[in-house]
């Protein structure tokens, strides 16, 4: 038996703000109980949902030496399907009204405290892992510290570090001086092979350059951030760690996002009955959102963050032109208050095509994958994405830009062999993505035959969390000390 530990900022079912937490969330489950003993470790926000907090049972409390004070540092504990989740409980760091929140120097005193608390509770709680699985920039400083103050006590000694890159974009940078107070680490660490980066530390840069080993979650995002356009700065390092990166796409909960089964749908269907029943929840969505109720007309679904990083300034451009063809569109997220308005704004130039919801909602989440035919999701560059997972079970074929996980899940559409799951193009480049929004179209409207096939490819396709979960534990085993 081999014991690993999780240490995150979120995960689900506790706190959710990301896709993070979904990983943190649902990866444990799936792992192999009689090969590998999993367990997690959580900030106990002040934020989370009471019903939450009556889950959890008190199990102990010391003090700490942190930042020039001692600290106190309670323990917390739950048990969700068959998974323990440890929580460190402080409410200076985790009060407030969101998990994240304040100026940056404030996030990495709060994470820092975390990193180390996470540490300090093992030997209270009895657990011992072989392997401490650190997620994002937040846990950059466990695999550090494991080499630090914590090798001189035999119980943690041999102790191996993973860490995750969820996105690169967030590293966790802050003046050296003020880092190196906060972190009490000495002088040594802070050179430009370790944490220093130009004049400030980064905590993210530390995780990777003493983890054992890194994963990210997706092969060509792997790739492509050690490149100097992905790499966000740090693609030297990642090309000098290279035979240690590995990357292994995110799965989704097959059982919550299962169209047969959705307690959100009106009509469930499945992949033997779609073309009778998927339809049926496209004119419900119609008549809900107000649109037009026409079963033959082509409704693409965009659920998102409205940021740059999504694509959404290509949907600027040309969304007049697209809004000119036999074509609904339906949008639900929030985000940068220009796209926000955008979208109003042709909800309400074309209110018979298309259909503005700026906040967020997951009973209509679950609706938009069941009703639309096509998914929009022109990433200018994405880790894993899980959108487009969701769409291909719900039998939405997503149209998207070739990159990251993006490019690893969807296949592009062969009209002369009759395969793939979906619609790619590779430039970020408006027109290119009009062009292969069209082609969907075309094949929609044109050869709805093959369309149907793509829907039963899309559906057949597996991105579980047990197919994930097994090349997670090939690098447990591949790690065994």
């Amino acid at each position: 038996m081999k014991n690993i530990l999780f240490v995150a900022s979120e995960g689900v079912p506790f706190i959710k703000t990301g896709g993070l937490a979904d990983v943190v969330g649902s990866l444990p489950k799936d792992i192999d109980k009689r090969y590998f003993d999993v367990r997690v470790i959580l900030p106990k926000y002040t934020c989370m949902a009471q019903e939450m907090k009556d889950k959890l049972e008190y199990v102990s409390n010391f003090y700490m030496d942190f930042h020039w004070k001692s600290e106190y540092v309670g323990i917390f504990h739950s048990e969700v399907d068959g998974v323990h989740y440890y929580f460190i409980d402080n409410e200076y760091f985790f009060g407030g009204m969101a998990p994240y929140g304040g100026d940056v120097i404030w996030e990495i005193e709060k994470f820092t405290f975390f990193s180390k608390a996470a540490l300090s509770i093992l030997p209270v709680i009895g657990f011992r892992p072989d392997i401490i699985h650190c997620h994002d920039w937040q846990t950059g400083l466990i695999p550090v510290y494991l080499k630090e103050r914590f090798q001189g006590n035999e119980f943690f000694r041999g102790i191996k570090a993973i860490m995750t890159i969820h996105n690169l974009k967030f590293q966790g940078k802050w003046d050296a001086k003020d880092v190196q107070d906060i972190t009490g680490l000495p002088d040594y660490y802070f050179t430009p092979d370790k944490l220093g980066y130009y004049k400030d530390a980064n905590l993210l840069k530390g995780g990777l350059v003493y983890a054992d080993a890194i994963t990210t979650v997706s092969s060509t995002y792997a790739d492509e951030i050690k490149t100097e356009f992905y790499g966000e700065g740090l693609d030297g390092l990642l090309r000098a760690r290279t035979n240690d990166l590995r990357g292994i796409v995110n799965g989704i909960d097959y059982t919550e996002f299962n169209p047969e089964t959705d307690k959100f749908l009106e009509y469930p269907f499945n992949a033997i009955n779609f073309r009778k029943e998927k339809v049926k929840n496209k004119r419900a969505l119609q008549r809900e959102l107000g649109l037009p109720e026409d079963e033959k007309t082509m409704m693409i679904g965009i659920i998102s963050r409205l940021t740059d990083q999504k694509g959404f300034d290509l949907i600027a451009y040309v969304l007049d032109e697209l809004c000119q063809d036999a074509i609904q569109i339906v949008v639900l997220g929030t985000g940068e208050e220009q796209y926000e308005n955008m979208f109003r704004h042709f909800a309400w130039k074309y209110s018979d095509k298309v259909s503005a919801n700026m906040f967020y909602s997951n009973p209509l989440s679950h609706k938009i994958y069941a009703a639309s035919d096509a998914f929009l999701m022109p990433s200018l560059f994405e880790p894993c994405g899980l959108s487009q997972l969701m769409a291909l079970r719900y039998g939405s074929i997503p149209i998207v830009r070739q990159t990251g996980g993006l490019k690893d899940t969807v296949e592009p559409y062969n009209q002369y062999e009759s395969t793939g799951t979906g619609f790619g193009f590779l430039n970020y480049n408006a027109h290119e993505m009009m062009r292969t929004v069209r082609e969907a179209e075309r094949v929609y409207y044109d050869n709805k035959r093959e369309w149907n096939k793509m829907i039963d490819r899309a559906m057949a396709a597996n991105f579980s969390w047990e197919v994930s979960a097994s090349k997670y534990q090939e690098m447990y085993d591949w790690l065994r000390p």
